[in-house]
């Protein structure tokens, strides 16, 4: 088997300024980050994270590599920490999937609380278990699933890349079947939608990724958008693996990112490997036009009345 259409989008939301999500979409490998930290850092970090990830994604090839790889990004946020006091404490959530068509597996890697989930035969199906405050008290049975959706600490992360010089990566491999849908997403759309909510929105794609990921969006925008939302989805279809070669694969991935382009002006210059030079792909940037022109328009009226209290006068 191996990869079929795949997509990926990223939204600002309704009640960030900012996008500090980012993803990597590049067949057979994929990922979302959900970046945490005061200022620009959650963002920075989201970056970094995606940056390392898409140039040695090429390197792996099982469970093991992708662990690797989640290390090396780990280690990378958390030396530009130490490098740059103003990102102090940024961190970012992890989660991965490398399609191994030829022995129709998907390896996933994992740290926070972006999900990964398997979509079969109508079905959806969590792979992932969140590094929660309420997750671990659900599993202990303190909380209900249902008290744990109302929790106010829902949020509340207990593992994150970036946070300290080492980082304990969650692991496991799967078995794929032709038809299967995987949707990585982070938090922003999880925390907006049900399980049966995210079925009717793949369902309105009516089986394209890349319609399935917008009406995803649309759909945890609907609901409040009270964070970054950032959906990856990709399928397996029957036939050989792409053998990797210089030319474009047969079925390429697509990558929307809907806020504007990340400024490179804090990012480490004299790294690309860090900064990333696809910004749409990786997702990460301000999205905050629309609060500027507010601000603008306030402070003109302020003025006007200024003006008019004064001729008053």
């Amino acid at each position: 088997m191996r990869v079929g259409r795949a997509a990926g989008v990223t939204d600002t939301g309704r009640r960030r300024l900012r996008n500090e999500d980012a993803f990597v979409c590049e067949p057979p490998f994929f990922a979302v980050a959900d970046g945490m930290g005061g200022a620009r850092a959650g963002e920075i970090a989201a970056r970094l994270a995606a940056s390392a990830l898409e140039e040695r994604a090429a390197l792996a090839r099982d469970e093991e590599g992708v662990v690797e790889l989640i290390v090396e990004a780990n280690r990378r946020i958390w030396e530009r920490a130490l490098a740059d006091p103003s990102t102090a404490g940024m961190g970012t959530t992890l989660t991965a999937a490398l399609v191994d068509g030829e022995q129709g597996q998907i390896a996933v890697g994992h740290v926070g609380d972006s999900r990964a989930y398997r979509l079969r035969d109508g079905a959806l199906e969590q792979l992932t278990t969140d590094h929660s405050l309420v997750a671990e008290l659900v599993q202990s049975g303190v909380l209900t699933p249902e008290e744990a959706e109302r929790h106010p600490q829902r949020s509340a992360i207990t593992r994150a890349l970036g946070t300290e010089p080492t980082v304990e990566v969650e692991s496991f491999t799967v078995e794929g079947k032709v038809g299967d849908l995987y949707l990585l997403c982070s938090d922003g759309l999880s925390t907006m939608l049900g399980n049966d909510d995210v079925v009717a929105a793949i369902e309105e794609g009516r089986g394209d990724p890349a319609a399935a990921a917008e009406a995803l969006v649309v759909a945890a925008n609907a609901r409040g958008g009270e964070d970054n939302i950032t959906v990856v989805l990709f399928e397996l279809e029957e036939g050989e693996p792409e053998v990797a070669t210089d030319v474009e694969p047969a079925a390429p991935a697509v990558a929307v990112t809907r806020s504007e382009p990340a400024l490179t002006t804090d990012l480490p210059q004299s790294n690309a490997s860090e900064t990333g030079g696809d910004v749409s792909r990786h997702g990460a940037g301000p999205g905050g036009r629309a609060a500027a022109i507010a601000l603008l328009v306030t402070i003109l009226v302020l003025g006007v009345l200024v003006l008019y209290w004064g001729i008053s006068r």
